[in-house]
C-alpha cells in the first residue's frame, strides 16, 4: 500500500511538473499602429532537447478576445501537452470578422494574423515554421476567420478547422458589425459576396489544405455550413465535415476543439509541404 501511494504522488508531480505553460505576449501591429495581447499555450519541453512543434492558431468569436478560449476552456492546455503542440490565440478585436477592412484602415486583422502574428510566434517559439506544421481554426467569427485566412494564405496555413462558422456573410446583413467592416450589403454587395467563404470556396488554392467543418444542428449557422460542405461535396474538396446536436454554445465547442486538435495532429503528422 505504501509503494502504491509513493508511485501516485510520484505521478502527480510529474503531472504538475510536465505541463504546457500558458504566455501573454504583447504584439505589435505595424499595420494596425499598436500593441495586442495574445496567448501562446506551449508544451513541456526541456531546456536540453530543445524540441520544436506545430502551431495552431486558434481564433475567438464576435465580441470575445485573446484569453477567451484557455478561459472557457482550460483543457486545451493538456491538449496541447498531450498532442505536442503549441496553440496560438490571437486577439481578433471585438468584431473584425478576420478582414483587412475595405470601408475602414483601421481594422486590418488579416494583415496581422496571417503575417504579423505568424512572424513573431515563429522568431520567438520553437514552432516548425512551414505551412505543413500550421493549421489555423476558431469558432464562429473565427470559424469564418480560419477558412477565410488559410483559403487567402495557403501558402502559410496547410489545415484550417471551422466550429460553428459564419461561413456565409450574407443572410446575416444587419448582425455581429459585419456592415461595419465591409460596408453597407446593398451599397458593397461585392464585399459581401467576395469575403463570404461560400464564394471563396470555388476559387480554392493550388495549395491543397485539409479542412475540417463541424457546426451543431442547431446552430443558427447550421444552414450555411451545410450548404458549404454540400458545395465542396460539389466541386470535389476534399474536406472533414461534422453536424452533431448542439447549439452555438461553449458546451458545443469545449467537445469540438479536441477533435479538431487531434484532425490537425494527424495532418501534420502525414502531410509535406
Amino acid at each position: 500500500m505504501k509503494h502504491t501511494l509513493i508511485l501516485l504522488a510520484a505521478a502527480l508531480i510529474c503531472s504538475c511538473t510536465f505541463a504546457a505553460t500558458v504566455d501573454t505576449v504583447v504584439i505589435y501591429s505595424g499595420c494596425m499602429h499598436k500593441k495586442i495581447k495574445c496567448v501562446v499555450i506551449k508544451p513541456y519541453a526541456s531546456k536540453i532537447d530543445q524540441q520544436h512543434f506545430p502551431a495552431v492558431y486558434l481564433l475567438h468569436g464576435y465580441s470575445d478576445r485573446y484569453d477567451t478560449w484557455v478561459k472557457r476552456v482550460p483543457a486545451i492546455k493538456e491538449y496541447a501537452d498531450q498532442m505536442r503542440l503549441i496553440i496560438v490565440c490571437p486577439d481578433g478585436g471585438f468584431s473584425s470578422w478576420y478582414f483587412d477592412s475595405p470601408v475602414d484602415s483601421t481594422y486590418k486583422y488579416d494583415s496581422y494574423i496571417s503575417k504579423e502574428v505568424v512572424n513573431y510566434i515563429d522568431a520567438h517559439y520553437l514552432t516548425i515554421p512551414d505551412r505543413s506544421h500550421r493549421a489555423i481554426a476558431g469558432l464562429s467569427m473565427g470559424g469564418h476567420g480560419a477558412l477565410y485566412l488559410a483559403l487567402r494564405h495557403s501558402d502559410i496555413f496547410g489545415a484550417a478547422g471551422s466550429m460553428s462558422g459564419g461561413v456565409d456573410l450574407r443572410p446575416f446583413p444587419g448582425e455581429w458589425d459585419i456592415a461595419k467592416r465591409i460596408g453597407d450589403p446593398h451599397k458593397y454587395i461585392e464585399n459581401w459576396q467576395q469575403r463570404s467563404v461560400i464564394n471563396m470556396i470555388g476559387n480554392y488554392p493550388a495549395r491543397s489544405l485539409s479542412i475540417m467543418i463541424e457546426c451543431g444542428t442547431d446552430d443558427f449557422f447550421y444552414q450555411v455550413n451545410r450548404q458549404l460542405h454540400q458545395k465542396m461535396v460539389d466541386l470535389k474538396i476534399p474536406h472533414d465535415y461534422v453536424e452533431r446536436p448542439g447549439n452555438h454554445s461553449w458546451e458545443y465547442w469545449a467537445n469540438a476543439i479536441e477533435f479538431q486538435l487531434l484532425f490537425f495532429k494527424k495532418q501534420f503528422q502525414n502531410r509535406v509541404n
